[in-house]
């Protein structure tokens, strides 16, 4: 299989775009870290669902956007599986609201948990991948609202940006041990964090997606899983957009 032999450590992978991104990890193969902050009976479904498909799963609680938190997070990985070799940062949340409404806490939240975390994880991976001397992958996932903007999301976008800026200078301090470090920025897809739109807001959305679609949770998934291979290997700082079209 496409990823026989491989440990992945997936961030907020109890639902949505990370819990696909677990899954398709799994049936190529990794044994797969299931992250999660809050959600354990969800991220236990995940890890069941696997284990009944005969893959290999674990689910650990931690606050990616806390440094020691994100520490033992990779820790527990290294001490279950022995390795990590792909390292999936998926967190994020919102606070919307135009800035003029917008609390310095709705700031800090969103930079915390959707930015802060990458570094986290990240810092805490490096070590131990470029230790195994077998390279690695790391696969940011960014948004569509990084490239074009999205009125009463400035700090989701800035957040989101920022990923793409640290996507690149990663890419380059880990490209002589082999690692890769790539950005995917996603359109719009079902999730719990656009579940909350009015009908209208989807609406005048799809006016602007080429493919008239909103995206399904494996097309991301499957870039996510391609990225993670061999096959990827002399893919690196990249920035792919998976938007049905929108950021062209």
């Amino acid at each position: 299989m496409l990823l026989d032999g491989k440990v992945a450590v997936v961030t907020g992978a109890s639902r949505g775009i990370g819990r696909a991104i677990a899954e398709d990890l799994a049936n190529h193969g990794a044994a797969v870290v299931i992250n999660y902050n809050a959600s354990a009976d969800a991220a236990e479904e995940v890890v069941q669902g696997i284990k009944e498909k005969g893959g290999r799963a674990t689910a650990v609680q931690a606050d990616v956007s806390q440094f020691d938190q994100t520490q033992d997070l990779i820790k527990a990985a290294l001490d279950t599986y022995g390795q990590v070799d792909i390292l999936v940062n998926n967190a994020g949340t919102t606070r919307d609201k135009l800035l003029m409404m917008m609390k310095e806490e709705d700031w800090d939240v969103v930079q915390d948990t959707n930015l802060k975390s990458v570094f986290n994880c990240c810092k805490a991976v490096a070590r131990p991948m470029m230790r195994r001397k077998a390279g690695g992958r790391i696969i940011n996932i960014s948004s569509v609202v990084a490239l074009i903007g999205q009125a009463g999301q400035a700090n989701y976008a800035a957040s989101k940006a920022g990923i793409i800026g640290f996507t690149k200078s990663l890419a380059k301090e880990l490209g002589s041990r082999q690692i890769t470090v790539n950005a995917i920025t996603p359109g719009f897809f079902p999730t719990a964090l656009t579940a909350v739109l009015a009908e209208e807001q989807v609406q005048s959305m799809m006016e602007f997606i080429p493919l008239g679609r909103w995206g399904e949770l494996p097309e991301v998934a499957y870039l996510v899983s391609f990225l993670a291979s061999d096959k990827a290997a002399y893919i690196t700082g990249q920035v792919i957009s998976v938007d049905g079209g929108i950021a062209m």
